[in-house]
């Protein structure tokens, strides 16, 4: 029966990896924070990449703007309606999201592009490689994603077309969107699961990594004895054509090379007698008649002594180059007389063994056999060499014995036993793990408006039923109040709630979250006050290790941005249709807009007042972090 334990408030040491990451030192603007708080490992800004530019065209109220967006944290503010989601949108479908026909404007066609900035070892490289994509001329990495109104999709990664796949399987490395209606990460038990493991340390990561590794070994012995009770018939059958294969081979004892040496022997004795003659004529050119017979006293007698004659002649002279060609002719003469000798030990070794010939013949057609039995057209006795060593192999797989059945059957519980205390340790870690990270993820909730809300962690667990990943089923819960039952969370939290917990679990991470942007889609909605500046410190903290760019309607938020900017809509005339521009914003159209913002008034003396306050206040607390 599954033992089901639920952990809470109870916070474990911060894992060596978090403070050996607060030594890297931050980018100029941004001071460290203390490695024991939370987002410990800051100065990763920019280690991980981020997105330089996004181009966005034909998509919602937007006609064709251009975003250049920089290091830390990007808000996006506007007028409710102006199109401020079609900037997540725009991101949303850039790398790899469903694709909307209902968001492409009249002109038929909606596009989206982005550049990447990214690190030399950034995985996204290899796997772009293997798409076939190019870096850009500054070695950036740029995606495209167009959509027509009838629904039709493409993406371009490096200047190449791919498939959509491509892109999205690219995201997840890459891009983290957190919405009211995109909590599909928190909601998942696998994700909840995987994000405690990657609490609990480096050390429980490792403990893991092995228990999977003996997980598969233990289910791989499992499956192949299973297969073997289960078959025993069929695989004893295999294994006597296997074992008459090797006996067959055995017996005949073929040599690497041997076949291509019986031809080359079969040919030399049966041509002997052609063989001998064509050796015969050709010493008798270079040496004569050594019998005598053909000798004439006006002829030389072999071309040997032909050569004699024209050295010695050549020689007599005075004239130097004479000399040297008789130099040449007396190399010539050696060479002859060295290839007359070889031709006569090459006539004396020539055997004409009719005996021979039938016993090279007979071994021939024996490998032949078996080269036609187990090895594959032009492998010759090389294919049967091969066949043989793979059969051996593979009858040690498919031996059914008794004795054979209890040696695997005692592999597998061996594998079985390691299992078992490898998932009860990787158990251990999580429990222990739990509390610490509710505890800290209920810390970081009081200070975003959910003061009364508790989270928690479900872990039951089933040792007598170890799967891939341990023996727990791992749940994230949540009571939105005091006495509240604990629900999981993606049941027990509304959508503004959900995007909080996701962004106070984010903050619990940063710095060792490998994803490099991070969206957050209006994560303030219902939050106001104090709350809502405690939002905007979370998310500035967060930035200081990710990209952040965050769509909302909150002064307090905006004033942490690094970049801020404003979506403006107007209508266009001309079109009949609204358009929609997006701008950056700085020194006093910035505090224009954050007094908007503030009060709907951007020439208000006490709106334009209260926004210089809340940007000082925001320098004031970044700088303290």
């Amino acid at each position: 029966m599954a033992a089901r334990t639920t952990t809470r408030d109870k916070r474990p040491a911060r894992s060596a990896a978090a403070a050996a990451e607060a030594a890297v030192g931050l980018a100029a603007d941004v001071p460290a924070a203390s490695p024991d708080g939370p987002g410990a490992g800051a100065g990763t800004r920019g280690r991980l990449g981020r997105l330089t530019e996004l181009r966005i065209r034909g998509l919602g109220a937007i006609d064709d703007v251009t975003l250049e967006f920089g290091h830390g944290l990007t808000v996006v503010t506007g007028e409710t309606g102006a199109g401020k989601t079609m900037v997540v949108t725009g991101l949303t479908l850039l790398f790899g999201g469903r694709a909307d026909p209902g968001r492409v404007r009249a002109n038929g066609r909606a596009g989206v592009e982005g550049r990447l900035a990214l690190p030399a070892d950034s995985p996204v490289w290899e796997r772009a490689a293997e798409a076939g994509a190019d870096p850009d001329d500054d070695g950036s990495l740029i995606l495209a994603r167009t959509v027509s109104a009838e629904g039709r999709s493409r993406a371009h990664l490096g200047g190449r077309s791919v498939p959509v796949g491509v892109i999205a399987e690219l995201a997840e490395g890459l891009l983290a969107v957190h919405g009211q209606s995109d909590q599909l990460r928190l909601s998942r038990p696998a994700e909840q699961r995987r994000a405690l493991d990657r609490y609990a340390g480096p050390a429980h990561l490792e403990l893991l990594d092995r228990y999977r590794e003996a997980h598969a070994h233990w289910r791989g012995l499992a499956a192949d004895l299973d297969r073997r009770r289960g078959q025993a018939r069929e695989l004893a059958q295999a294994a006597d054509v296997l074992r008459h294969g090797l006996e067959e081979i055995e017996a005949a004892a073929p040599q690497p090379g041997e076949d291509e040496e019986l031809d080359a022997q079969a040919r030399r004795l049966s041509d002997a007698d052609a063989l001998r003659a064509a050796a015969d004529e050709a010493r008798m050119a270079l040496v004569g008649d050594v019998t005598g017979d053909l000798v004439s006293d006006d002829l030389p007698q072999d071309a040997g002594a032909a050569l004699a004659i024209a050295e010695r002649a050549l020689a007599a002279s005075d004239d130097p180059t004479l000399v040297m060609l008789a130099q040449d002719l007396a190399d010539a003469v050696a060479v002859v007389s060295d290839v007359a000798g070889q031709l006569a030990g090459y006539v004396a070794d020539l055997d004409a063994d009719p005996a021979r010939l039938a016993e090279v013949m007979d071994r021939r057609a024996a490998l032949t056999a078996l080269v036609r039995k187990y090895a594959d057209v032009g492998e010759g006795v090389g294919g049967v060499l091969a066949w043989a060593e793979d059969a051996r192999s593979r009858l040690a797989e498919l031996d059914v014995s008794d004795e054979a059945l209890e040696a695997l059957e005692a592999a597998r519980d061996t594998a079985r036993a390691e299992v078992d205390d490898l998932g009860a340790r990787v158990s251990a870690g999580r429990r222990a793990a739990a509390d610490g990270f509710a505890a800290e993820v209920g810390r970081e909730l009081a200070g975003l408006a959910m003061k009364s809300a508790s989270v928690s962690f479900s872990i039951d667990s089933d040792p007598a039923a170890p799967g891939p990943e341990g023996i727990d089923e791992v749940a994230l819960l949540m009571a939105a109040h005091p006495g509240a039952p604990p629900r999981p969370v993606h049941k027990g939290a509304s959508g503004g709630e959900l995007s909080r917990v996701m962004l106070a679990i984010e903050v619990v991470f940063a710095g060792a979250d490998p994803v490099p942007v991070m969206v957050f889609d209006e994560v303030d909605a219902g939050v106001g006050g104090q709350a809502a500046g405690e939002i905007g410190r979370r998310l500035a903290r967060l930035a200081r290790d990710h990209q952040v760019v965050v769509v909302t309607h909150l002064a307090q938020v905006a004033a942490f941005a690094d970049t801020h900017l404003v979506v403006d809509k107007s209508p266009d005339t001309g079109a009949g249709v609204t358009a929609t521009d997006i701008r950056a914003v700085d020194g006093e159209d910035r505090v224009r807009e954050l007094a908007r913002m503030l009060s709907g008034l951007t020439d208000s003396d006490t709106g334009q007042a209260h926004a210089r306050e809340l940007l000082s206040v925001a320098a004031t607390a970044r700088a303290a972090a």
